[in-house]
């Protein structure tokens, strides 16, 4: 039996994870490791520091040890060292929303980015860039920050922080032809728009993540 390692900034994104994997990977062994420190330090500096990345780094060297025959790291604002750890792993590492960015290459040429965090909307908007290089599409690509939606959220204003998440996409749905969220945290709003609001796809990373590990875990 084949096992993935899952390594996460939240602990929040545990039991979201847990639940795709046992929908999607019924014959995979899937463990965790969570450090909150990780992204607490990327937000109060405001950009992913060395320190902090060689941290990510050894995480994904210790899922290797442990057992792990792919190992996939959940948040997208340290996937610059999720890549660095790729190259030095024995195994396959992959960033949570590469798949997310690859189906919204695929879907079409106007892509809008959302997110509550400058430190997470632009390596998501990077990673966009790149893959769409790689596919060789030329993509016309809008970002969107919802300021002071995550204050609310981590202040236990969450309506205040659905609401902002909300009326982004629903400008955003007007401009682009799918919609990607940078943040696990928004897709909940998503479930909560009217059927008319969801004009274009509105895609997360988890589930796209997981049915594509699916894919090559068979």
């Amino acid at each position: 039996m084949k096992t993935l390692g899952l390594i996460h900034t939240s602990a929040t994104l545990v039991p979201i994870f847990q639940h795709l994997c046992d929908e999607y990977l019924t014959d995979i062994k899937v463990f965790n490791i969570v450090d909150d420190s990780l992204i607490k330090d990327v937000i109060s500096k405001g950009k992913l520091t060395p320190q902090t990345a060689r941290r990510v780094v050894n995480y994904v060297g210790s899922a290797e040890i442990a057992g792990a025959d792919h190992i996939m790291v959940t948040c997208s604002s340290i996937g610059a060292a999720v890549e660095t750890a790729a190259e030095l792993s024995g195994v396959p590492v992959l960033r949570v929303d590469q798949p997310m960015a690859d189906l919204a290459i695929k879907t079409g040429r106007k892509i809008g980015v959302v997110a509550t965090l400058p430190t997470t909307l632009e390596p998501t908007a990077d990673l966009v860039r790149r893959r769409a290089k790689v596919f060789g599409k030329d993509i016309l690509l809008t970002s969107k920050l919802c300021e002071g939606a995550f204050e609310a959220l981590m202040g236990g204003q969450a309506k205040k922080h659905d609401e902002m998440v909300s009326k982004a996409l629903k400008e955003l749905s007007q401009e682009v032809d799918v919609i990607l969220l940078a943040q696990a945290s928004m897709a909940r709003v998503v479930d909560t728009l009217d059927e008319a609001d969801k004009k274009v796809p509105i895609v997360a990373s988890p589930p796209e993540a997981v049915k594509y590990l699916a894919e090559i875990l068979k």
